[in-house]
């Protein structure tokens, strides 16, 4: 991905997690992930692949499509 698809993709990630009164750490927990992942995701600064998108969009209990479609 571009990084501004990654800075979108970014932001549906942490719109999604505070709709659902998440923190980052509960997300993380959720979805199986580090923490410290899901921060980077939010600041763009991760390209994540096929299998992170499940575990994020799992955790968030959203589709993938759902997850990548503004």
């Amino acid at each position: 991905m571009r990084k501004e698809e990654l800075v979108k993709l970014g932001k549906i990630v942490r719109v999604k997690r505070m709709q659902r009164n998440l923190t980052q750490t509960e997300l993380s927990i959720r979805a199986k992930v580090d923490r410290n992942y899901i921060g980077m995701l939010e600041r763009g600064e991760r390209n994540p692949s096929y299998l992170s998108l499940m575990k994020i969009a799992n955790g968030l209990e959203i589709s993938i499509k759902e997850l990548l479609t503004v």
